[in-house]
């Protein structure tokens, strides 16, 4: 498979890692669009939340179950976002199911 995120997880490509457990892999974005900004994917590929189906929702769940510890731990105590892109119109990409964990500041109300 010729997917960026999933050489990431399997260490072929380097990555600023700030979580792993069994099912998700969390790093550091490469181009930072807020002091915070941390892509946080599940270990099973899937291209985009199209694909998340009864059989694997459990990958978006724990990802979910993290988000709070993982923005703890870089201190967004006062909040932060969490996005994900989906197809061509949706901005997706890397076509690989991720989030996006922003914070570290103020983030605009308005979507671009």
């Amino acid at each position: 498979m010729d997917c960026l995120f999933c050489k990431i997880i399997a260490g072929d490509i380097p990555s600023a890692k700030v979580y792993e457990d069994e099912l998700v892999y969390a790093f550091r974005d490469i181009a930072p669009m807020a002091p915070t900004h941390i892509l946080i994917v599940p270990k099973a590929h899937m291209a985009s939340a199209d694909e998340v189906t009864s059989e694997n929702s459990g990958y978006v769940a724990r990802i979910f179950e993290v988000i709070p510890g993982i923005a703890a731990a870089e201190g967004l105590t006062n909040g932060y976002r969490v996005i994900t892109n989906c197809g061509e119109d949706g901005c997706q990409s890397v076509k690989h199911l991720h989030f996006h964990l922003l914070g570290g500041k103020k983030l605009p109300d308005q979507m671009a």
